[in-house]
């Protein structure tokens, strides 16, 4: 079944003993809470984490102007970028020095690949996000809909449960990687 945001923010808006949204434009405290507050949520859940589901390789373009100092190049972001999370050259998106400017990647390299987190639709999220996400959701819109401080603490002590557990399941859908360049092995020879 394909889940929208108003169906995550329904879902939050159950666990806390509100009513369900069927839209955000409504004139309900419920949807005006869940309009100001959804994308944020999710786009800060969806960036804290290197969740393999909304990982992505690309290809940037330089930017026609140079950086000022520091570094020789600078790369436009794509606009659904979260979070940069490597940088490479010869198509391998890892082990460059970068540094992020606003939208702009700075690097010395001319032609380089990213991986970087990106803003997926909801139809894309997997179980184990959307259960923490809708358990996230409840624990944000608590407070301003219910002013119960003790029902706040207990939504926000299990939405932290409910992230750790997706964390560790995304984590299993990947070969762990390998330390790469570390001091204490190399010492051992």
């Amino acid at each position: 079944m394909a889940f929208s945001s108003l169906d995550l923010c329904s879902q939050a808006l159950l666990k806390i003993g509100a009513s369900p949204i069927h839209s955000f434009e409504a004139k309900t405290a419920e949807s005006k809470i869940a309009s100001a507050l959804y994308e944020s949520i999710k786009q800060n859940m969806l960036s804290c984490f290197p969740w393999t589901f909304a990982i992505k390789t690309e290809r940037l373009a330089k930017l026609a102007t140079d950086p000022k100092a520091d570094f020789a190049y600078a790369f436009q972001l794509p606009n659904d970028c979260l979070r940069v999370l490597s940088a490479g050259v010869n198509k391998k998106s890892t082990g460059l020095d970068y540094q992020i400017k606003a939208t702009q990647l700075l690097t010395t390299a001319d032609d380089i690949y990213i991986t970087y987190l990106t803003d997926i639709p909801e139809t894309d999220f997997p179980p184990f996000f959307r259960q923490a996400l809708v358990s996230r959701l409840a624990s944000e819109f608590c407070l301003p809909l219910t002013e119960n401080t003790t029902l706040a603490t207990f939504l926000l002590k299990q939405a932290e449960v409910d992230e750790k557990k997706s964390r560790v399941i995304d984590s299993q859908q990947e070969t762990p990687r390998a330390i790469l360049n570390f001091p204490m092995i190399d010492i051992r020879g």
